[in-house]
């Protein structure tokens, strides 16, 4: 019997998102709305989390819901509850930003230099700025905001590298590297960028949307090096992950880890021949073990 399988996307997405319509195809799978109440879904044999790209505003109740899934889902439950909360690059042991972590009620710690301010829990360039000496009150005032939220304001040096050079991501797929991507970069002024939509709470920057702000790239052995090792990190506490993403960025002295995409990356399968078909692959293989 055939494996139904289901990609977990958001309202705004419900017929899922473009970049996973290939492989989606290839496995027969739903697009399915993951908080949707009238969905059952004990009648799929495997979920794999795609597009739910609004869970940054409930995380708890996301959470919960992947928890309740089991083995069924992909990525694992602890995985994802790791992940979802950018709190765990305290916790890796490859070279990550530097990252103050303030939370509710606790003093702002002293700015120096061009700093980029964002929630522990946020995506899509929500809630980010960059902000050099000359605008540190405007990076003040957006912790206090995230902070009357209820949630914790991370504060990093901002990667001067990355004006030039932007972004290195490498995307796994079933424990292999599957292709490379460049990114440029997404905060280019100062202050936070202009939202898609103002009003709504899940909207992500409108620069996100440009056309060439992601393209085919190359990895450098050490940058290649890093991403190995960051996955290797998740391998060994969570098991191999069905895909994963690690951004990184070049530092002072070497490549560092900005951000692990493990919960709902957009993997750019369209920028790489046969990355669908290779994620179809690992994800049949994972719905009939």
């Amino acid at each position: 019997m055939a494996q139904r399988i289901a990609f977990a996307t958001c309202a705004k997405l419900a017929e899922g998102f473009e970049d996973d319509h290939a492989a989606a195809r290839l496995l027969d799978a739903d697009f399915v709305v993951w908080n949707d109440p009238a969905v059952d879904w004990s009648v799929y044999d495997h979920v794999v989390i795609r597009s739910a790209w609004d869970y940054t505003i409930q995380r708890e109740a996301f959470v919960a819901w992947v928890r309740s899934l089991g083995e069924r889902v992909s990525n694992a439950p602890d995985l994802i509850a790791f992940n979802s909360d950018k709190a765990y690059l305290g916790a890796l042991g490859v070279p990550t930003v530097p990252t103050a972590y303030v939370v509710p009620g606790a003093e702002t710690p002293q700015l120096r230099g061009e700093v980029v301010v964002k929630p522990t829990v946020s995506a899509g360039g929500r809630d980010t700025g960059r902000f050099d000496p000359d605008h540190h009150d405007e990076a003040r005032d957006l912790i206090a905001q995230i902070n009357a939220s209820g949630r914790v304001a991370m504060v990093q040096p901002y990667v001067e590298g990355v004006d030039a050079a932007g972004e290195t991501a490498v995307v796994f797929l079933d424990g292999e590297v599957s292709h490379v991507l460049h990114k440029k970069p997404v905060l280019r002024e100062q202050g936070t960028p202009e939202l898609l939509d103002p009003d709504d709470p899940a909207s992500e920057a409108a620069i996100m949307h440009d056309e060439d702000l992601v393209t085919s790239g190359e990895a450098s052995p050490e940058f290649l090096d890093l991403a190995h090792a960051a996955h290797g990190e998740l391998a060994t506490r969570f098991g191999v992950p069905l895909y994963v993403r690690v951004d990184m960025v070049p530092g002072p002295s070497g490549p560092v880890v900005m951000e692990i995409e493990a919960v709902e990356p957009c993997l750019y399968l369209d920028l790489a021949e046969g990355a669908a078909e290779r994620l179809a692959d690992a994800v049949r293989a994972r719905a009939t073990r």
